[in-house]
C-alpha cells in the first residue's frame, strides 16, 4: 500500500489501461477537419489511404471515448509499461520548497522515451494491413529509434529521414536505429524530389522536421509496399499516448493526492498530449487544474504562432490542418532539443489552447539545461533536452511556491532520458550554448507564405 511519503508509485501489468482515451468525445466544441491540399475540401479516408492503414484512419476521426488496445500491442507494452510515477523528494529538498513535485517517467522504455506507445501500435496496424515497409522522419532520433524497435517486433522494414542537424549532433541515436534494423539518412537528401529541391536552394541546409516529413511522405506515396508513420501531431498519435495520463491518474490515487499544475514539453504535442489529455477531461468536468505546455523560444509555435490552416510539411504535400503554426517554411534554429523543432502543433493541443483549457510558455535553451543539471544532481536522471523544458518549468513553479508559501502539487512529464544527448551537455558545460529568439520579421515572413484558403 503506497503512502504520500513514498518515492515510487508503481502499478502492476494488470493495471495497464485496456483502452486508449479519445479526447474528441469530450471536447466542448468540435475540431476543424483536415482539408485536402488540392481541393480545400475536408479530407476523406480515400485521401489518407496511400499513407495509413484504415484502422489508423478510422481512429483519426473517431469520436468514441475509448478505443480498445489490441492484445498484441498490450503484450509489447508489457516490456516497460506501466511506467513509474516518482515523487521528487530530493529535488524538493534542494529547492527548499513546500511544493510536492511528481514526475511521470517514460524513459524506462527500451527506446528511452514515450515514443514507442504509438510506434508499437502503428507498426502493428500496418502489419495487419499487409504493409511490409514504413518511412518516417525524426528530429532528435527518439521517434526514429522507437519506430525502428517496433518495426523489428513486427518484421517491418523502416527508412528514417533524420533532420540533418540532429543527424550530426546525435550519432548514437543513428546507431540505435541501425541496431534495430532501420536505415537512417540525413535530411534533406538527394533521395527525393523534395530533398533535392531544398538542397538546390540551400546546399548547406541543416534541415527541419517539415522537410524530413516531405521526404518520408514522398517516398511512401510513390511505393505500393510502403506506408508513412508519424511520431506526433495527428489525432491517432495523441490517442495512443494516453496510456501515460491514464496510468498517472491511478498512481495519484495511490499517492492520495491530485496535481494542481501539470507541465509537459511540446514540439508536435505527443508526450504532452499523452500525459494531459485524460486530465483535461477532469478539467472540462470542473476540476481546478492548470495545464501548461512548455516550448522553446527558438520554435515558439503556441506562444507566437497563428491558429490557421497550414501544411504539416515544407513541400506542401500533407493535408491542411487547423493548428498553431509558425508557417511551413519556418526554419527553427539548430537547438539541441531537436524533437521540439517543428513549425506546427498538434490540432488537438492547438484546439485546447484556443479554448483556454491549457496554457503555454516558452523557455530559452540555457535555462532548460541549467534546470536539467539541477534535476540530474538531485534525482539522478539526466533528462533529454526536450524533457528538460518541463523540468525547468516545474522548478520555476516550485520556487514560486517557496516565495508564496504555497503547498501545491506539481506534476511534470519526463518524456525520456538524455543518455544519447551527452554532446549537448558537453556544449552546455563548455559554455557554448546560446539562446535563440527569432525576430518577429522571421516569423512574419514565414506566416506570409501560409496557404491562401484562409483560417
Amino acid at each position: 500500500m503506497s503512502s504520500r511519503s513514498d518515492t515510487k508509485f508503481l502499478l502492476g501489468e494488470s493495471d495497464m489501461p485496456p483502452a486508449w482515451y479519445n479526447i474528441l468525445a469530450d471536447l466542448p466544441e468540435p475540431m476543424s477537419p483536415p482539408l485536402h491540399p488540392g481541393t480545400g475540401q475536408p479530407a476523406g479516408p480515400d485521401d489518407l489511404a496511400p499513407l495509413f492503414p484504415m484502422e489508423l484512419i478510422l481512429q483519426e476521426v473517431s469520436t468514441d471515448r475509448y478505443i480498445d488496445i489490441p492484445q498484441e500491442v498490450q503484450e509489447v507494452y508489457k516490456l516497460w509499461r506501466p511506467t513509474p510515477l516518482y515523487r521528487a523528494h530530493r529535488l524538493e529538498k534542494l529547492l527548499d520548497t513546500p511544493a510536492k513535485i511528481f514526475y511521470k517517467y517514460e524513459g524506462t522504455s527500451p527506446a528511452g522515451s514515450h515514443k514507442p506507445n504509438t510506434a508499437v501500435a502503428q507498426a502493428y496496424y500496418n502489419k495487419m494491413a499487409g504493409i511490409n515497409r514504413l518511412t518516417t522522419e525524426t528530429g532528435a532520433g527518439q521517434w526514429g529509434s522507437a519506430l525502428a524497435m517496433s518495426a523489428a517486433f513486427f518484421d517491418l522494414e523502416v527508412k528514417v529521414f533524420m533532420v540533418r542537424v540532429s543527424y550530426e549532433q546525435k550519432p548514437y541515436r543513428r546507431a540505435l536505429m541501425e541496431a534495430w534494423g532501420a536505415t537512417c539518412i540525413p535530411s534533406p537528401s538527394n533521395e527525393t524530389e523534395a530533398g533535392r529541391r531544398i538542397l538546390q536552394q540551400e546546399p548547406d541546409s541543416r534541415g527541419s522536421l517539415g522537410i524530413a516529413i516531405s521526404e518520408a511522405v514522398e517516398e511512401a506515396v510513390t511505393r505500393d509496399d510502403t506506408h508513412y508513420a508519424l511520431g506526433s501531431v495527428l489525432n491517432h498519435v495523441m490517442l495512443h499516448q494516453t496510456v501515460i495520463g491514464q496510468e498517472a491518474q491511478k498512481q495519484f490515487e495511490l499517492a492520495d493526492t491530485y496535481p494542481d499544475v501539470i507541465f509537459g514539453c511540446v514540439g508536435g504535442g505527443s508526450n504532452f498530449g499523452g500525459l494531459v489529455l485524460p486530465l483535461v477531461k477532469d478539467r472540462i468536468a470542473g476540476k481546478d487544474l492548470r495545464i501548461v505546455a512548455v516550448e522553446p523560444t527558438a520554435c515558439p509555435t503556441l506562444t507566437r504562432g497563428s491558429f490557421v490552416y497550414d501544411f504539416g510539411d515544407t513541400a506542401q504535400t500533407t493535408p491542411l490542418m487547423k493548428m498553431h503554426t509558425l508557417g511551413h517554411t519556418f526554419m527553427p534554429a539548430g537547438i539541441h532539443a531537436g524533437g521540439l523543432r517543428y513549425h506546427g502543433m498538434s490540432p488537438i493541443v492547438s484546439h485546447l489552447y484556443e479554448h483556454n483549457l491549457i496554457d503555454a510558455i516558452a523557455l530559452p535553451q540555457t535555462a532548460i539545461f541549467e534546470g536539467a543539471i539541477q534535476f540530474a544532481r538531485s534525482e539522478g536522471i539526466v533528462p533529454a533536452p526536450e524533457s528538460a523544458h518541463a523540468v525547468r518549468a516545474a522548478i520555476d513553479e516550485a520556487l514560486r511556491c517557496k516565495e508564496a508559501g504555497e503547498e501545491k502539487t506539481i506534476l511534470f512529464g519526463l518524456s525520456g532520458h538524455g543518455n544519447f544527448d551527452m554532446a549537448a551537455y558537453q556544449e552546455y558545460f563548455a559554455g557554448n550554448l546560446i539562446d535563440h529568439e527569432h525576430p518577429q520579421d522571421d516569423i512574419d515572413r514565414a506566416l506570409a507564405q501560409l496557404p491562401a484558403m484562409g483560417d
